[in-house]
């Protein structure tokens, strides 16, 4: 009996506070949209490698995370707390400067709900950029990986607990998680600017330590080519509102045996760093040809 009341109460719990979501979901953009200037629909989150492209948005309108109703706040070193509104290559978007993680300590719902907040908007395509360790032997520090597919290797689900229809359907399909179009899109472009690309499937982990070399053999049996920390549960989540999503990966560091070194967040950075020009260049002209 005191199980059975637990339980019940359990349930309530979850159920009360999936409908707080779908009332913050419609309270956020609301506040979103009364302020955004233009009707775009795309959405950037704005990872690492992708911190230049900034400069390249004009007609720039920003809003602080700390500003937004139920927004979260970023904790991460270099990445900012900020969304804009603007043009990229005179396409209306809408970025995300800073995302947030599973190892911050937000849950699921939590590192998802800008993704829900855009599809309330009327965004219908999604870009993403990520930093992730290779194992893939073929791949070299500082090379830019399409990713293709993705592994969930996160502990929480994003989708987990009660469905509603108004988000999407309780068994979203994924066999296309990565549209094949943008991808094919993404390698002409490349290849017109003579900019190298790999193609991989990246799997996304809890972190927030990097990963030690038998987990780096364990995911390359598994099937992955990069290893990282965010990224798959936003794309879930877009997929399960139905948006088209295209997403890029830097190679910061190798967990192939023989190449495995010391790495910290600073080198992952400096080695972003050095890449954005190249994703800036390849996801500004994506941007123009959706």
């Amino acid at each position: 009996m005191v199980f059975l009341i637990k339980s019940c109460t359990f349930a309530f719990t979850i159920i009360f506070y999936r409908k707080n979501m779908l009332k913050e979901i419609q309270e956020t953009s609301e506040f979103l949209m009364h302020r955004m200037p233009a009707d775009a629909k795309i959405a950037i989150i704005l990872g690492t490698g992708l911190g230049d492209l900034v400069t390249q948005i004009t007609d720039i309108k920003e809003i602080s995370y700390q500003t937004i109703p139920n927004f979260p706040v970023s904790t991460v070193e270099g990445h900012s707390g900020k969304l804009i509104f603007g043009k990229l290559g005179g396409v209306d978007i809408v970025a995300m400067q800073g995302r947030f993680h599973y190892y911050e300590g937000y849950n699921m719902q939590e590192v998802t709900f800008p993704v829900r907040v855009f599809k309330a908007m009327g965004i219908n395509t999604l870009l993403v950029s990520n930093a992730s360790g290779g194992t893939n032997p073929d791949f070299e520090i500082g090379d830019l990986m399409i990713i293709t597919d993705h592994i969930n290797f996160f502990p929480e689900h994003p989708l987990r607990g009660r469905n509603y229809n108004e988000l999407g359907p309780r068994f979203p399909d994924m066999s296309q998680p990565y549209s094949h179009k943008l991808i094919a899109k993404a390698k002409e472009i490349a290849a017109k600017n003579a900019i190298k690309v790999v193609e991989g499937v990246y799997l996304g982990t809890s972190g927030p330590t990097f990963e030690t070399p038998a987990e780096y053999r364990m995911f390359r049996t598994l099937g992955a080519d990069s290893v990282g920390m965010s990224t798959v549960p936003e794309v879930i989540v877009a997929n399960h509102t139905g948006m088209q999503v295209f997403g890029m990966s830097i190679i910061t560091d190798l967990g192939v045996e023989g190449k495995i070194v010391e790495v910290s967040h600073e080198e992952v950075q400096k080695i972003g760093n050095a890449a954005q020009p190249l994703m800036t260049k390849i996801m500004t002209e994506l941007v123009q040809n959706i």
